[in-house]
């Protein structure tokens, strides 16, 4: 819950994502008129909000039936073939933040 007495400080972040992933990641934060960071920020918080009943399982998801559509297209238009499974396969390089 936000309110007025919330200190909002931001930070520069230095991390390294896959290059099709960030495709469809600005190509969605430009569809929803917002930054790359507030969408990230969108994001990450929703991931920390649990289904009810499903705890650990499922968390809640901060896009409606325009935005999924929307993820749908963009992952079709720069080729992101994959899914969260698959990210369990992707190498790990030094480096990585």
């Amino acid at each position: 819950m936000t309110s007025a007495s919330h200190k909002i400080e931001r930070v520069q972040l230095g991390v390294r994502m896959e290059t099709r992933l960030v495709k469809v990641l600005k190509g969605l934060a430009e569809f929803n008129d917002e930054t790359l960071g507030e969408l990230l920020e969108k994001i990450v918080l929703h991931s920390f909000e649990p289904v009810p009943g499903d705890e650990g399982e499922s968390s809640a998801s901060p896009h409606g039936k325009a935005q999924l559509k929307a993820i749908e297209d963009l992952k079709k238009v720069y080729g992101l073939d994959y899914e969260i499974h698959s990210a369990r396969d992707f190498p790990k390089q030094s480096g990585d933040d």
